[in-house]
């Protein structure tokens, strides 16, 4: 079986095409192909995704590298459009993607940046903490599809290694776990951040994060929509434009690297 190794802002993926839908992965298939150490290409990634058809319609099989499930992954998104249109599946221009998210419109051009209609973004009512050390921040409870936590630090260092997920509380608002940024403001009026994903830890970018931090961001500052972002994750450097009705547009690259035989991992 070949996978195909791909970024977006160095968020990276291990991409499967199965249209047909006949290989799904294991956990422990998903979690081997994406072992740092030893996984595919001898980069490892930080999730698969399985290209698939059901209903007509293309279809986001996405795992995080420690085989667990996830909703959505913005980076990602891109990175099988750019898969789909790059390998001849799928003409440029828009087109649609269906996640467990729901269904997302992409704007493919042949080789410059990709937009991705992310949907609503919503911010959760009540106060949530994170904790790193001896060091905790009131956040923002930001709904992508998926669950983040975002808070506004001085430092982008006070977040610490990242080798462990951050304590946020009331643990009971996520039962399934939760990504976390720590975001802070540049001189220039754009953010920086570093995220922590469940099931993955510290990615070089994370786009539903980079869209919950752009929503914080508005409430943060007290801005009204429609709003405009530059964002930049340690990968690279997105765009968000969230609309009058909280509708996020992330716009961004996504590149396709080099394809690894991935059989031994199966």
């Amino acid at each position: 079986m070949i996978a195909t190794y791909g970024h977006g802002t160095e968020n990276d993926f291990a991409l499967i095409f199965d249209p047909e839908d006949l290989h799904e992965l294991t956990p422990e298939q998903v979690m081997r192909i994406c072992d740092r150490t030893h996984g595919v290409g001898g980069i490892g990634a930080d999730g698969t995704i399985r290209i698939i058809k059901r209903d007509g319609k293309w279809f986001m099989d996405y795992r995080n590298s420690d085989g667990s499930l996830a909703e959505m992954c913005g980076n990602g998104i891109r990175v099988m459009a750019r898969y789909l249109v790059e390998r001849g599946h799928q003409a440029e221009g828009i087109f649609a993607i269906n996640t467990r998210a729901g269904m997302k419109y992409l704007a493919v051009p042949e080789v410059e940046d990709i937009a991705v209609n992310m949907g609503g973004v919503q911010e959760i009512y009540g106060e949530i903490t994170v904790t790193v050390g001896d060091r905790s921040w009131v956040g923002y409870n930001i709904n992508v599809g998926n669950p983040h936590a975002v808070v506004f630090v001085d430092d982008l260092a006070d977040a610490g290694d990242l080798k462990s997920a951050p304590i946020v509380e009331p643990a009971d608002e996520y039962p399934e776990g939760v990504n976390v940024e720590f975001v802070t403001f540049l001189e220039n009026g754009e953010l920086a951040m570093r995220v922590h994903e469940r099931g993955s830890g510290e990615t070089r970018s994370c786009g539903t994060g980079i869209c919950a931090v752009a929503l914080a961001a508005m409430i943060h500052t007290k801005k009204r929509l429609p709003a405009h972002w530059v964002i930049n994750p340690p990968g690279g450097r997105l765009t968000v434009d969230i609309d009058p009705h909280s509708n996020a547009t992330l716009t961004g690259p996504a590149l396709l690297i080099a394809d690894h035989d991935i059989t031994k991992y199966l």
